[in-house]
């Protein structure tokens, strides 16, 4: 099987192409990613030098870009997107390009070249908020943020070329991951390296928000179970079944590195911030799928990779890979 990954220099995407070319040793993989600030080729080292798998550097929303690998395909899995939540609230229209616009170009790109599957990655934050109980599949999107805005509009825009040009189309909705690469400027990263730097770990608002949890290699067990037993035009919620809140993730990550709770900076709650979000997992579950990994053994491992690579971490951190918007993003964030 031939398989196009787009933002597979991304956390997630460069994951799952490493499981797929170690699990499978006849796929062929095409990387194709932007490169922006979170896209990063020292993701990729263990499989850079496989003959089976190909990068690209490319914008999804560049047709002609899209059109000459999506040509080679059989598969294409869309993992490119904008992403922090943080980040649209100060530029949407970025999201709306890349996660709206992009998913337009690629599905057009599927349909043209008559693709086997078009895989939709997608979050359960299109969802919004729930106080109690769990989002099946069909319960209605209420996205609170510009990112989850945008990313529904994407995947109404899959639902919409599943039924009109019967696209053999399939979403899948994860809960928020975790693991080794992760840009630091996501919860679990970026309180890791402050800490490891003894820098205050800026928690937002009474840190009491819920989140359910899924160790990134577990999620993608959940995509490549999807892309050989998902039944097109299905939506896969995929849950981790670990909800913590914020302050609980952020004690353990000082107990795990023996850091003081003074580095704990309370500081102005985000706006729309969403208080819980949860998913109910069962169509996937009944798939055969169930999560490997127990929350605090995958962050264990997470805080160990962090403290093992500060190569990776440190020059993004310390400014030499920043943009100006991201030193802008960071500003703000501080005097908040």
């Amino acid at each position: 099987m031939r398989l196009l990954v787009t933002g597979g220099a991304g956390f997630i995407g460069s994951h799952f192409i490493g499981h797929i070319l170690e699990k499978y040793p006849k796929y062929r993989v095409i990387n194709l990613d932007k490169l922006t600030y979170a896209g990063n080729l020292k993701n990729l080292k263990a499989v850079e030098k496989n003959p089976r798998y190909r990068f690209v550097k490319g914008d999804i929303c560049n047709s002609e870009v899209v059109e000459t690998v999506a040509k080679d395909v059989d598969v294409i899995l869309n993992f490119a997107a904008e992403t922090h939540v943080d980040r649209s609230l100060m530029s949407p229209g970025d999201f709306i390009e890349t996660d709206i616009l992009g998913t337009q170009v690629l599905l057009e790109a599927s349909k043209k070249n008559h693709h086997q599957r078009y895989i939709q990655i997608s979050t359960d934050e299109v969802y919004g908020s729930i106080e109690e109980g769990a989002f099946t599949e069909t319960d209605i999107l209420k996205p609170s943020s510009p990112y989850a805005a945008s990313k529904a509009g994407g995947d109404l825009l899959v639902g919409a070329y599943g039924v009109t040009y019967e696209l053999p189309v399939i979403i899948t909705r994860c809960s928020n991951n975790f693991g080794p690469n992760q840009y630091p400027e996501k919860l679990i990263p970026l309180f890791i390296t402050n800490a490891l730097e003894n820098k205050p770990v800026p928690l937002y608002g009474d840190g009491l928000n819920v989140r359910d949890w899924i160790f990134v290699k577990d999620h993608c067990e959940a995509v490549d179970l999807i892309l050989h037993e998902g039944k097109p035009g299905e939506i896969y919620n995929i849950a981790g079944g670990h909800e913590r809140t914020n302050k609980e993730i952020t004690n353990l990550i000082l107990e795990n590195l023996r850091k003081p709770s003074s580095l704990i900076q309370n500081v102005t709650d985000r706006l729309g911030h969403d208080r819980r979000y949860a998913i109910n997992s069962e169509k996937i579950s009944s798939l055969g799928f169930k999560p490997r990994y127990q929350f605090e053994d995958g962050l264990l491992e997470t805080v160990k990779w962090y403290c093992e690579n500060e190569n990776w971490w440190k020059p993004i951190k310390s400014g030499e890979f920043r943009t100006y918007y991201e030193k802008q993003y960071l500003e703000r964030r501080t005097k908040n």
